[in-house]
């Protein structure tokens, strides 16, 4: 595989020796905008600014500081250490922020600006989240896990003094006990805390075998703490069930402010206090549900829905300078869309270019942040460019503060990324993007990658895609696309794979594939398949169904419903939403979705690719299907990730590992 890999890149760097393309070691030199915060008076932008140290593989976070008009860019915390959740007190005087810049961990900090003075506020056994001011500035709250005692069953016997015994027995009686990117869960629930903000002892708000955690709101006044929580008995079992409570500073009392079946999340306080603003669906145990916006008296009287007429779901939303007006953030046709919302419902736009922040695959992704004047600032990026740092005032149409990728990118030729439409079964219009390679001649005839993406509910969009350049670099045209059960086309078109998937996302595939063939430019004969997670299960669905393919790679994918259904990190919700049974209720339905009911009718040489350390799709289910390639005779390869999650390239050499072995399987089928 290294020989086919040496041969490729050679390969490559000859082919471009006139042209700059973007080359796998140019992943070292990423650097990426996240988690802008506006002060509160609209005049800076603190962010999170993250770049790739090419020594130890590891992405690297430094806050940064620009000025809302773009002036005086510079670095506030920078080093080798990481430096993130940067959050402004409500004077704009300080700004905490986490770090493990002592050595003992994540702890939470405050830096002075006007002197740069800095102090640790704690001393903490676990990372702090959901940093909160408290509005008078005197103390920050945050969520903290708080360890509990695990379960126990058989007490070891006493051994000899200096004996090495094996390490004791774990005991796990937990349904949800491992977390991918997180590995097996230490036994405990997450908790509110408060600290002062000059320093001192944090103290617990919450109590109970209860998670309490997300974002965190506090009432004008300072006397409650608003969050999201299941405190349910059966709360395992629900895994989108949750709640709108509120915390009393003084003693912790508690007040439960929704009660419907489904989750209500990300409550904020309205500048008044009067109402709360919150997320939230009604749960139709459905695939894929729109979260709308929630208004409510601050004592949870009166909720009420301001977006039940608009087909979009709302990821996130803050008070817009005012007690009448909100900013929310949704996902509409691909694109990522910063927009305000009237009390009355009306929604109006006035940005469509967030994203960015998902720098391997074209996914929509990006933050923002409100100030308390209506300024504004959020993640902004372009097929072209990851994200950078966006702004403007209320009312103002946003500019781009910073161009962290320009000494990179602008001399060098990318892939152009152009639009792409057709029908497919039933009737549906299907959209997509073809990235043709950087000299591209369409008088001549290129190879295709199709590149499916994963969720199933999630969207790709015209976003920067490394992956994907790097693969047209390489001389291929990729199509990639959005077919049925996609998001961001409406709740319809998202359940059109309810209890059936994959299920007719095969036909939009194909009709893609064949739409980018009618361009002229591409050669019939020279396809190539390949996706992950729900991608992957689609490519192993496709190679299962059609022969038309030269070669393809299944990255991390469900082959068999059944064991993953219970192999899962997210076991109490696949049968939940995803079927309707358990598959000991229904194992013929398991079997007909999984694409190994069909590897008897594979021929396409296949590679699969998956991260050892992968809890989402876990890595017997590459195995199972390497093991029925392999006694078929089928071509087939296995690339393991050591140290990977479900989402493989969690460190820089792990994309370029990636997209290497994949190149260098489709460049053994070339001929």
């Amino acid at each position: 595989m290294r020989y086919l890999t040496s041969l490729l890149l050679l390969a490559t760097m000859a082919a471009t020796a006139e042209t700059d393309v973007l080359r796998n070691v140019d992943i070292f030199e990423f650097e990426v905008a996240s988690d802008p915060q506006i002060s509160p008076d609209g005049s800076r932008v603190a962010y999170v600014r993250q770049s790739m140290d090419i020594m130890t593989d590891q992405p690297r976070a430094n806050i940064w500081i620009v000025n809302a008009d773009g002036s005086d860019h510079r670095p506030l915390l920078s080093g080798k250490d990481n430096y993130t959740s940067p959050r402004w007190s409500p004077g704009g005087d300080r700004l905490a922020y986490v770090s493990s810049a002592e050595g003992r961990g994540p702890q939470l900090y405050v830096r002075w600006l006007d002197t740069g003075q800095t102090a640790m506020l704690t001393n903490l056994r676990k990372p702090p989240r959901g940093l909160a001011w408290s509005p008078d500035g005197r103390m920050i709250a945050f969520s903290m896990l708080v360890p509990a005692e695990g379960t126990t069953l058989a007490k070891p016997p006493a051994k000899p003094e200096g004996a090495e015994w094996a390490a004791p027995a774990k005991v796990i009686d937990r349904l949800y006990y491992r977390a991918d990117g997180r590995g097996y869960l230490e036994t405990g629930n997450n908790h509110i805390f408060v600290v002062p903000a000059d320093g001192g002892t944090p103290r617990q708000l919450t109590e109970g075998d209860f998670d309490h955690d997300g974002s965190l709101s506090w009432s004008p006044d300072g006397s409650r703490i608003a969050f999201s929580a299941n405190r349910s008995p059966d709360y395992e079992y629900q895994p989108v069930e949750s709640d709108i409570w509120t915390v009393a500073v003084a003693d912790g009392s508690l007040a439960r402010l929704t009660e419907r079946v489904g989750p209500d999340r990300s409550p904020t306080y309205s500048p008044d206090g009067r109402t709360i603003a919150y997320l939230g669906f009604d749960d139709r145990k459905m695939g894929y549900h729109n979260a709308g916006v929630y208004l409510m008296d601050a004592d949870g009287a009166n909720p009420r829905a301001l977006t039940a007429d608009f087909d979009r779901s709302i990821e996130a939303i803050e008070w817009a300078g005012s007690s009448n007006r909100l900013y929310v953030m949704y996902d509409d046709l691909a694109r990522k869309h910063l927009a305000t919302l009237s009390l009355r419902g009306a929604i109006e736009s006035f940005a469509n270019d967030v994203g960015g922040q998902s720098i391997g695959r074209p996914y929509t992704s990006g933050g923002f942040s409100a100030a308390a004047n209506g300024a504004y600032a959020y993640t902004a990026g372009s097929e072209y460019r990851p994200a950078d740092v966006a702004a403007g005032g209320r009312g103002e149409r946003p500019r781009r503060l910073t161009a962290l990728n320009d000494d990179l990118l602008a001399h060098k030729t990318l892939g152009r990324v152009q639009n792409l439409r057709w029908r497919s079964a039933g009737e549906l219009e299907i959209e997509g993007w073809l990235v043709t390679p950087p000299d591209f001649d369409p008088s001549k005839k290129y190879p295709l990658i199709l590149e499916i993406h994963g969720g199933p509910f999630t969207a790709y969009g015209p976003h920067f895609t490394a992956e994907i350049q790097l693969m047209a670099a390489a001389g291929y045209v990729v199509l990639y696309t959005n077919p049925r059960g996609s998001t961001s086309y409406g709740y319809d078109f998202a359940n059109e794979i309810h209890h059936n998937y994959p299920g007719q996302d095969y036909d939009d595939l194909m009709a893609g594939v064949d739409a980018a063939i009618e361009t002229g430019y591409v050669d019939a004969d020279r396809l190539y398949v390949t996706g992950g997670s729900g991608g992957g299960v689609l490519t192993a669905w496709i190679v299962g169904k059609t022969d038309r393919f030269r070669a393809a790679v299944v990255a991390k994918p469900v082959i068999n419903w059944i064991s993953t259904s219970l192999t899962t990190d997210i076991s109490a919700f696949m049968p939940e939403y995803w079927f309707a049974n358990a598959p000991w209720e229904d194992p013929d339905e398991y079997w007909r979705r999984s694409p190994l009911s069909l590897v008897g009718n594979v021929t396409t040489p296949t590679m699969l690719l998956t991260g050892e350390k992968d809890h989402r799709t876990p890595i017997p289910e590459s195995e199972q299907y390497y093991a029925a390639l392999k006694l078929r005779k089928v071509d087939t390869a296995m690339v393991r990730i050591p140290d990977a999650s479900h989402g493989i390239a969690g460190r820089p050499s792990q994309l370029i590992a990636k997209v290497d072995n994949i190149l260098a399987w489709f460049a053994k089928y070339a001929d």
